[in-house]
């Protein structure tokens, strides 16, 4: 079933979504617990979710938050799907190849609108093209979302993924077998680990699997169909909260790293924890600065876009029996566009961005 716009209207008696969402669920009556996952440990594409929480978003709406970590796009997708939380996150490729595998899931926002994977090697590496892999040794983790589109990516980029050594490593490992050269080349989200070199003084080449035309959006915010058409209000409440956490670190840059960092004291006392947080989210906000999000406002998915996306990840990263899913249902825009940039808070952001546009340029 597809929701609408029309339809959450509809549901919640009011008219509009934007009206329901402040007015429903009532704080007077407890704010409601919700639990969400991120797909991976507190980055860049995350730190909106930390804002959300802390600085109030969420319970401004009547809701009560718990953000768990995610081990991968891939298992929050199934955790999801699989009703274990109530709303995720999770790379939108790897959302759609869920989708396509028949598991239950629909994205209900676009958190960002470029997925920046890609693969990752030393500034000094001999790796100058995506032919120069063969023979040197990949890491991926199997867990991560561009795992997937390795094989597309390597034929859209013209190399023999059977000549490379791929090594499977823990994510979490990933950066620190590039720095010790236990593997020659990482595949990865920029967003996780140029953050994470960077600011150790380690330059790191990105080889985008946007220049060999595999455009992707980012992270979608998901969670079950089901919940989408029973409690359409739950729904909007959450993603609201989500887009003015989202618009807040884009206007508010040094607060919402602040914030994270009082929220996540493992990263807050590393050496290399701030500038770790403010180019993953310099990052992240760069994929933000899209017509998507200043014609329609945040959390809105191109309809065209995501049929394109869903065609690509049928035919080479979802299996032998994947289906296309019907994209209509996918993805739904009912609950986006409430949240908006102005034509000021546009220029504040896209100042605040541009210092980290140099590392994706």
């Amino acid at each position: 079933m597809t929701i609408t716009r029309r339809d959450v209207v509809r549901g919640i008696g009011l008219a509009t979504v934007a009206t329901s969402v402040l007015s429903r669920p009532a704080l007077s009556q407890g704010p409601i617990k919700v639990s969400f996952t991120t797909s991976w440990i507190p980055e860049g594409p995350n730190l909106f979710a930390y804002v959300a929480r802390d600085k109030g978003f969420w319970r401004k709406h009547g809701l009560d938050v718990s953000v768990a970590r995610g081990s991968g796009s891939g298992a929050a997708a199934q955790a999801v799907s699989a009703g274990t939380f109530d709303f995720g996150m999770a790379a939108t490729p790897t959302a759609i190849v869920q989708a396509a595998r028949g598991l239950p899931i629909t994205c209900i926002g676009q958190i960002n609108y470029d997925a920046l994977m890609g693969i990752g090697v030393l500034a000094g590496s001999s790796i100058k093209t995506p032919k120069d892999l063969e023979g040197k040794k990949l890491g991926a983790s199997v867990t991560s979302g561009e795992y997937p589109f390795l094989p597309l990516y390597a034929q859209k980029s013209g190399f023999d993924m059977g000549k490379v050594n791929l090594l499977q490593i823990d994510g979490k490992v990933r950066e620190r077998s590039l720095i010790e050269k236990q593997v020659e080349a990482v595949s990865s989200f920029a967003t996780s680990t140029i953050p994470s070199l960077a600011p150790l003084g380690t330059e790191v080449r990105f080889m985008l699997f946007r220049d060999a035309g595999l455009e992707f959006y980012g992270q979608s915010l998901t969670t079950q169909p089901a919940r989408v058409e029973k409690d359409p209000k739950l729904c909007a409440a959450f993603v609201a909260g989500a887009m003015e956490a989202i618009k807040f670190t884009m206007t508010n840059f040094d607060e919402a790293v602040d914030i994270f960092l009082k929220a996540n004291s493992e990263v807050a006392i590393s050496s290399t924890g701030k500038p770790y947080s403010q180019i993953g989210l310099g990052l992240t906000n760069l994929t933000n600065l899209v017509p998507e999000v200043k014609e329609h406002g945040f959390g809105y998915a191109d309809p065209a876009k995501v049929s394109t996306m869903a065609e690509l990840v049928v035919q080479y990263a979802a299996g032998d029996k994947a289906q296309k899913p019907d994209t209509a249902a996918l993805f739904t825009n009912a609950f986006a566009g409430t949240v908006k940039l102005g034509p000021e808070e546009a220029k504040a952001a896209e100042a605040a961005a541009a210092p980290y546009r140099k590392y994706v340029v």
